[in-house]
């Protein structure tokens, strides 16, 4: 594997151990390329949005903080 990759396997990871709420997984291109970053939510207390998609980790893991704030109000309207 190379650098690249292996990098991208962490994010992935760190992402998938903080998020646990989620799936998180990559998007493969008509190329067979990775692509996108896209998380699938799997428990309601976790989020707001069936799914999140981001260009890359960090936007991704941006996304998922707001989706578990808005996941946290919503509870707290109830």
């Amino acid at each position: 594997m190379n650098g690249r990759h292996d990098l991208e396997d962490q994010h992935l990871d760190r992402l998938r151990n903080e998020f646990t709420g989620h799936r998180i997984w990559r998007a493969v291109r008509w190329d067979g390329r990775l692509g996108d970053w896209v998380a699938s939510l799997h428990d309601p207390s976790a989020g707001i949005d069936p799914t999140v998609i981001c260009s890359d980790a960090a936007a991704l893991r941006k996304a998922l903080r707001v989706e578990a704030e808005r996941a946290a109000a919503r509870k707290g309207l109830r």
